[in-house]
């Protein structure tokens, strides 16, 4: 037995804090490599939906155990020790995701399903005739399709497909029986809270001490949440956003960099660039520069 429970991305690759993925697979192409069995583990940041669509599993949500049956959708968010014993020839797809690709930009129904949908681990449990099931099954082979073409990377459809998968499994999830949901993960809950607070908030330059009052925490608190479930403190990670947001501006919208400063809400362009090259190694007008000569 491992001293320690196991962190991967993907099961058997290493884990890398503050991942970003967006990434699916069929359920075959990895368990069969380990005989149909994947070991107890958990994933640091990233969710991960098991679309078990023919066969069957006996499946570990931390203390919660149970034989599963397809069609159904067990629902994992960060943090939550899980594994799997396969049924051989059991037919499906792993969906694995960070929460960015749904908090961020005008997506408000898709991160309010988001959040729903990873409140906490469980199994959502589907009729095989029925036409909601066959819908979404056909969007998860659609995704799968749009991600094994060459150059799907950073696709904008493979995103829509993805938020759509999401979106209805949220639907599903609500309307439909929902085992394992009562397990106690509220940090889960409370972390994607915390993902679509930055998301609405960051230009604000909120300090820390108005996101952990928005969610009833202290600051200390806040921050074990952020690192439990990110590898990161709460404040990088709004860091991070907001670099993020300040890279896309310097390509797509041809201002100075001083203009922009202030649409990101920095008073002083002099304090943004030093923001800037301290996240990124580059002043914002090199930056610039060096993104155009790849274009």
């Amino acid at each position: 037995m491992p001293r320690t429970i196991p962190r991967f991305a993907l099961y058997g690759e290493a884990a890398t804090p503050g991942q970003e993925m967006l990434h699916i697979e069929e359920v075959q192409s990895r368990s069969q490599l380990y005989r149909w069995e994947i070991d107890p583990h958990l994933h640091q940041g990233l969710y991960q939906v098991l679309w078990l669509w023919r066969g069957a599993a006996s499946v570990q949500l931390d203390e919660w155990k149970a034989e599963v049956d397809g069609p159904a959708a067990i629902v994992v968010p960060p943090g939550v020790v899980h594994g799997f014993r396969f049924a051989p020839g059991t037919d499906g797809r792993v969906l694995t995701l960070s929460a960015r690709f749904f908090v961020e930009g005008d997506f408000q129904a898709a991160g309010e399903a988001f959040r729903a949908l990873f409140a906490g681990p469980g199994v959502v449990h589907f009729s095989p005739e029925e036409v909601g099931t066959q819908r979404l099954h056909a969007l998860l082979e659609a995704l799968s399709a749009e991600f094994a073409l060459p150059g799907s990377a950073g696709s904008p459809v493979v995103q829509w497909l993805a938020r759509s998968v999401v979106w209805r499994l949220a639907r599903a999830s609500e309307q439909g029986r929902r085992e394992g949901s009562g397990l106690a993960h509220g940090h889960q809950a409370l972390f994607t809270r915390f993902l679509l607070l930055v998301e609405e908030h960051f230009l604000e330059h909120w300090p820390m001490e108005r996101y952990a009052s928005r969610l009833g925490l202290s600051i200390q608190r806040l921050n074990r949440m952020v690192r439990a479930e990110s590898g990161r403190s709460a404040l990088d990670l709004v860091h991070e956003r907001l670099t993020r947001e300040a890279c896309r501006r310097l390509v797509y919208i041809a201002a100075p960099a001083a203009s922009l400063a202030h649409e990101l809400g920095f008073e002083d362009p002099a304090y943004f660039s030093r923001f800037f090259k301290r996240r990124t190694g580059m002043s914002p007008q090199r930056w610039r520069q060096a993104q155009q000569t790849k274009l």
